[in-house]
C-alpha cells in the first residue's frame, strides 16, 4: 500500500469512530441586503451584535438586533479591509478583526485589527494593528499539500488570539492547525501549538469562524455544515480536546459564530444559490 493510500485509510477510519449528532438551528431573522457576505460575528457583554463582511467589501463593521435589522455602522480608520473573516472580543470590551483571509495561501501582510472599546463610541474608530506571520510557511504559496495557511476563526483568551487556520490542501488531510499571537500592537511570528484533526469531508471539516464559551471550557469551530464542539482542554494546549460533531442540517454557506451564553451560539450564513443571508440561534 503506498502512502498516500494509507493516509486516506486511517483518516476514513478515524472518520468513521467519530460519531456525527444531528443539530438544528431556529431562525432568528433575515440580515439586509447590504450584508450578503457575512464573515464574522461577535457579541458584545451589553448584548449589541456586531458583523463584517469579507474581502471586496467597506472597512466597516455593523450591528444588527436578533431580528438581523441594521442598527448602525462605523467605519474603521486604519484598518483595510483585504479579507476580513472573523470578529472576536476580549472580557475588556476590546473588538478584533481578523483580516486573515488568504485563499490562495500567498499573503504576506496577516494583521488582526483591535478596535479599544473606548473607541467604539466615535465614528470613525481607530485600530491598532496586531502584524503576524506563520512561521511554518516557507512558500507562498506553498505545495497543494501544504495549503493550511488560509484562516476564517479565531478567538481571544488570557492576554492571547487562538487562531484556526483553514485546510485547502490536496490530497485533504482534515487538519486544523492552531496558533496564538499576543493581544497587543506589534509584529510577532505567530507560535505554533500544534494540529487538529477534524474529519476527512473537505466539504465540511473546514474552520469558518471559531469562538469560546464564557467560561472558557467550550470552543466551536464552525465548517460548511457541520460544527465541531470541544470540550475539556487545557489552555493552550486544544490538540486532546473531546470532540463532538454536530451536523447542523444545512447546505447554505454559515461562516459566522458566537456564543451568547454558555450553551448557546449565534450563527450567521451568508446568501448564495440555496438561501442564506440570515441569523439563527443554536442550543445545545
Amino acid at each position: 500500500m503506498n502512502k498516500i493510500a494509507l493516509v486516506f485509510l486511517l483518516m476514513t477510519i478515524n472518520a468513521c469512530a467519530q460519531k456525527t449528532y444531528m443539530g438544528e438551528m431556529d431562525k432568528l431573522g433575515k440580515l439586509p441586503s447590504k450584508l450578503k457576505e457575512v464573515s464574522g460575528m461577535e457579541i458584545t457583554p451589553d448584548g449589541k451584535i456586531w458583523v463584517i463582511e469579507d474581502s471586496g467589501n467597506k472597512d466597516k463593521i455593523y450591528r444588527v438586533d436578533k431580528d438581523g435589522d441594521l442598527k448602525e455602522s462605523l467605519k474603521i480608520d486604519h484598518a483595510k479591509n483585504q479579507d476580513w473573516e472573523d470578529l472576536t472580543i476580549d472580557i475588556a470590551g476590546n473588538l478584533y478583526i481578523g483580516d486573515f483571509g488568504n485563499n490562495a495561501n500567498k499573503r504576506k501582510d496577516l494583521v488582526i485589527y483591535k478596535i479599544p472599546k473606548e473607541e467604539m463610541d466615535k465614528k470613525e474608530p481607530n485600530a491598532d494593528k496586531i502584524e503576524f506571520k506563520y512561521p511554518q510557511q516557507k512558500d507562498f504559496p506553498p505545495q497543494k499539500d501544504s495549503l493550511y495557511f488560509d484562516t476564517e476563526g479565531f478567538f481571544h483568551l488570557n492576554d492571547y488570539l487562538y487562531i484556526f487556520t483553514k485546510n485547502r490542501t490536496r490530497p485533504y488531510s482534515g487538519k486544523t492547525l492552531i496558533y496564538r499571537v499576543p493581544d497587543k500592537e506589534g509584529e510577532y511570528e505567530a507560535e505554533f501549538l500544534g494540529s487538529l484533526f477534524l474529519c476527512a469531508d473537505q466539504d465540511h471539516c473546514s474552520v469558518t469562524s471559531a469562538d469560546i464559551s464564557p467560561d472558557g471550557k467550550t470552543i466551536a469551530l464552525l465548517s460548511y455544515g457541520f460544527m465541531f464542539l470541544l470540550t475539556d482542554f487545557s489552555a493552550p494546549d486544544f490538540t486532546e480536546s473531546s470532540l463532538k460533531i454536530v451536523d447542523l442540517n444545512t447546505n447554505t454557506q454559515i461562516e459566522s459564530v458566537c456564543f451568547v451564553d454558555n450553551k448557546t451560539l449565534l450563527i450567521a450564513d451568508e446568501e448564495n444559490k440555496h438561501g442564506g443571508r440570515k441569523l439563527y440561534e443554536y442550543r445545545f
